[in-house]
């Protein structure tokens, strides 16, 4: 009975009738796509700059946080959060000359700050701290790369977690910049020359429209230091196909130059790769590859004039082959690491050695090979969960990598590479007890039979009695894994009961190529035919029950939440679609939107118009569904998806549902597409923590030290 009290005690207080949301102006905008006419009545909201997206955002702000503001427990979040993720944080060290750079967190700061020590025993010192870079600590260090003599750096900087740079030179001796200053940079890393670097920008977009405008004609520049942005010479463009992205990276000895293509917006998931060699007169780009077309082709190490490359061409899990440039056709290709069973998720080199990470039911195994392809030794990882790093300089003896899984916290090693050992470098102190949880791999059969693996994170000791708070998160696209790693915020949820549960959609590497194809373009419906037999087995296993389970995913995977809902919303009590692309019409229109044409398809062609139009989200909410207590999440600095993707859909919702579950969009500023800082985004999860406790009736128990202090 005390139980049963409880929930009724901690129902919403808003369950007993329908919100009283702000009203949305309905336009009469119709698009007719292929004969089909599609009503747009919120097209006024893509304007983000506007008065009147302006005025709409702080209106459904006021709703929102005023119903997160009478969550009883909502600051009791706040603090646990803090508390949990107040413990020092470091990166693996990474040398650069005489000196070794590393990134460490006191605990709370807002940004990490970058150190660097002369040796490994040497005393460290602060280089560089990205929380005086503005008032609120939003301005983040977006790139840091040395010159090959380490006299400069250059350091990127990200403004309220927007993609695009600014590019500074910083003279390494003095800790003072020069007068460089390179201006919307994006999709760029810095590949140092001789006394200057390439980099790649666009041009300056209209003013007013920087974050929402489409990103055309990526251009390639050289930039002398110590100069201005104007006196940089032009490298490389291609104005007739001007959604390419166009990169140029030097190999560790600055003598080849390398350039790199790819052309998404196409629908290709390739890329080509040209060269020069700067020992010659002729400083021409020479094909290795020599058109876009559909595999991938990535630079690890040059031997003795030839390249190595590692591909999926003619290996959909990847191989590793050896190219001459002199006759780069494939018919002369030689395979120095054959495709695998596993997936080649990742590939380095240091010392000589190149370092294979595998992925096995989605689980790092790391072998070292010799430069000619032989297999040497497995490395000894602490246990099953995911490692990365091994990345170095030829004549380095030994690298470092780090490993991490669910409820094991990033640990640093460092590994001999002559003996094989590994040797702890680096472990955190953590606020909590590794011990008290466990994680479990599943695998449950999808709609078509298909076994997906899941992992179930939770407390010892779980009753499987369907009334466990729980998260299904997903993300399922883009040849992108969803490993088991760690997170602080994540174990302030699993103290009070909650079971985390990240399923391994189709869409994604876990399984190399063809699990990334079939969960892609026509195949999208695959991926949400996962997440929704994800949930059915949760039901059916006793982990929760419909009035106990969140759906979450943010990006592709608030795609995904939001398609999901739509198809089965039966099955979730509350869902949390985070900055997701929910017009599946015209996602190509802003930023760099139309890289995902490879991805999703475009509207412009029939037959991609008819299978977008059958699942994006917002073309299908129907009025008469129950949907599930939904909290939308975005940000007004999100120039890769753009706001207004979560704003046409929180309308739209809060148009068509009549129900009592609350329809919100909270909405962060000064942040993009994820936050722009930590105080940023502990908010925003405890804000989500808070919503899905309150719409599920149930209370969190923050227990008090022997000091009387609150833990958890």
């Amino acid at each position: 009975m005390k139980k049963l009290l409880l929930l009724f005690a901690y129902l919403p207080v808003m369950a007993a009738a329908q919100m009283d949301y702000p009203v949305t102006a309905k336009g009469n905008t119709v698009d007719n796509y292929h004969g089909t006419p599609v009503a747009d009545p919120y097209r006024w909201l893509e304007d983000d700059r506007s008065d009147s997206t302006k005025d709409w955002v702080t209106r459904q702000n006021k709703v929102t946080f005023n119903y997160l503001g009478a969550i009883p427990y909502r600051k009791q979040w706040q603090e646990r959060l803090e508390a949990i993720n107040n413990y020092a944080k470091y990166s693996s060290p990474f040398r650069e000359g005489l000196y070794y750079y590393f990134y460490k967190n006191d605990g709370l700061q807002n940004q990490s700050v970058l150190y660097r020590q002369k040796g490994l025993n040497g005393k460290p010192e602060l280089l560089l701290d990205p929380n005086q870079f503005s008032t609120e600590g939003t301005t983040a260090l977006a790139a840091f790369s040395v010159s090959k003599n380490g006299k400069y750096a250059v350091v990127g900087k990200s403004a309220g977690g927007s993609d695009w740079r600014t590019f500074f030179v910083m003279d390494l001796s003095t800790k003072k910049y020069g007068k460089d200053s390179l201006a919307w940079v994006k999709v760029s890393g810095v590949a140092w020359k001789g006394n200057g670097f390439f980099y790649s920008r666009y041009p300056a977009p209209e003013k007013g429209k920087e974050l929402s405008t489409k990103n055309e004609n990526h251009q390639v520049f050289y930039h002398v230091v110590g100069t201005g942005q104007d006196k940089d010479q032009l490298v490389y463009e291609d104005p007739a196909n001007p959604q390419q992205f166009n990169s140029v990276f030097t190999d560790e000895t600055e003598r080849y130059v390398f350039l790199t293509s790819s052309d998404r917006g196409k629908g290709k998931e390739g890329n080509r790769l040209w060269y020069y060699d700067s020992n010659l007169p002729d400083k021409t780009f020479k094909p290795l590859i020599k058109d876009i077309g559909d595999y991938q082709y990535s630079f690890i190490e040059e031997i003795n004039g030839k390249f190595l490359l590692q591909t999926n061409d003619g290996a959909r899990n990847r191989r590793i082959i050896l190219v001459d440039p002199l006759h780069p056709e494939k018919e002369n290709w030689k395979t120095i690491i054959p495709e695998a069973e596993e997936n080649m998720a990742g590939i380095t080199s240091a010392g000589n050695k190149l370092f294979v990470t595998y992925m096995k039911d989605v689980t790092s195994r790391v072998y070292v090979y010799d430069l000619n392809g032989k297999l040497e030794r497995e490395v000894k990882l602490p246990g099953l969960g995911s490692a990365g790093g091994f990345g170095g300089r030829r004549e380095d003896s030994f690298v470092f990598y780090t490993f991490t899984s669910i409820t094991y916290p990033p640990t640093i090693f460092k590994y001999d590479i002559a003996t094989g050992e590994s040797t702890l470098f680096r472990k955190p102190d953590v606020k909590f007890e590794p011990e008290d949880f466990e994680t479990v791999q599943v695998f449950y059969p999808s709609k078509d039979g298909t076994q997906v693996p899941m992992f179930i994170v939770h407390k010892k000791g779980l009753e499987l009695n369907g009334k466990n708070p729980t998260i299904l998160y997903g993300y399922g696209g883009f040849n992108i894994s969803s490993t088991p790693n760690f997170s602080p915020t994540r174990i302030a949820w699993l103290e009070q009961g909650g079971v985390y549960c990240m399923a391994n959609l189709r869409g994604g590497s876990e399984y190399g190529e063809k699990w990334h194809e079939a969960g892609m373009r026509e195949k999208k419906q695959n991926v949400f035919d996962d997440f929704i037999a994800a949930a059915e087995f949760l039901h059916a296993k006793g982990y929760s029950s419909p009035e106990y389970l969140a759906a979450q995913g943010g990006s592709n995977g608030g795609l995904l939440v939001g398609a999901v809902i739509n198809q089965r919303p039966d099955l979730f009590k509350v869902a949390i679609p985070q900055v997701g692309v929910m017009d599946m019409l015209r996602f190509h229109k802003f930023t760099i939107g139309w890289n995902w044409i490879a991805e999703y398809g475009s509207s412009d062609k029939p037959a991609d118009f008819k299978n977008l139009f059958g699942y994006s989200p917002i073309h299908n909410i129907k009025s008469g569904i129950n949907y599930p207590a939904t909290l939308v999440t975005t940000a007004d600095h999100d120039d890769r998806v753009v706001p207004a993707h979560s704003f046409k859909y929180a309308a739209t919702l809060q148009e068509y549902y009549k129900g009592n579950n609350p329809m919100l969009i909270r909405i962060d500023v000064n942040s993009g597409h994820g936050a722009s800082n930590l105080k940023k985004a502990l908010e925003t999860t405890a804000d989500i923590y808070s919503f899905i406790f309150y719409n599920i009736g149930l209370k969190p128990e923050f227990k008090l030290t022997p000091d009387g202090k609150k833990a958890f």
